[in-house]
């Protein structure tokens, strides 16, 4: 075997090495309770957390006392915006891989590499849900109406206003979603399913330390 060789070989060993340690770091990570005590409220406000494999995100009323939306998300954003609708799914993620990946069947190896290692460029991702009912993919959690507060202020947060206060949307997969503008850098420590449980964590909620896969977010819902 040649120098070469075996340093390719040494190179590859170490990625693997590196691959499954986050892995198993992820696994850890998620197991281990934040906010432990919390317990769901027997009145209050009902979000849902949503998982579609590999992304999670969270899914809001369009509008209520505590939060309204209008001012961000408004319908003239979508390409029809007659599916504007009652409820809203709130992600964040790396702006290359949503808009080069609108199907998994669309994702790179280059894209999903390059997200690993980083990225200041990102967006959220809104869709638009009429009536949004319980399901796998589909957790309903109620909160107080202090938690949700923390919620909305922290998904407010995310997004990146222009003159004027204004969110900047840059278009969608189809009708009824849009990407904005956001603040934020993701990696492979910071994930979109990290930014899910991170909101939930900040707010109080029970969920996992470290959550970068949907998988750990889910487990507590």
């Amino acid at each position: 075997m040649t120098g070469i060789a075996r340093c390719t070989g040494r190179i590859i060993s170490a990625l693997g090495l590196t691959f499954l340690a986050y892995i198993l770091a992820g696994i850890g990570g998620s197991l281990v309770p934040s906010n432990a005590g919390w317990q769901e409220p027997d009145t209050g406000i009902t979000i849902y957390v949503h998982d579609n494999g590999v992304h999670t995100g969270l899914v809001l009323p369009r509008r209520n006392a505590i939060a309204d939306w209008s001012d961000l998300v408004r319908p003239e954003h979508l390409a029809d915006p007659r599916y504007a609708s009652d409820h809203l799914l709130f992600g964040w993620g790396d702006r290359t891989f949503y808009l080069e990946t609108p199907t998994w069947g669309d994702l790179r190896p280059s894209t999903a590499f390059a997200a690993l290692f980083g990225s200041e460029a990102s967006l959220v991702h809104v869709d638009h849900i009429a009536a949004p009912r319980q399901a796998d993919d589909l957790r309903a959690i109620r909160v107080t109406p202090d938690q949700y507060r923390r919620v909305a202020l922290e998904i407010r947060a995310r997004f990146a206003l222009g003159n004027g206060g204004q969110s900047r949307p840059v278009g969608g997969y189809g009708p009824a979603d849009v990407f904005y503008e956001a603040h934020g850098r993701y990696n492979a420590l910071r994930t979109c399913n990290e930014w899910t449980g991170s909101v939930l964590r900040n707010a109080g909620i029970r969920v996992g330390a470290w959550t970068p896969f949907n998988f750990g977010v889910m487990r507590w819902f």
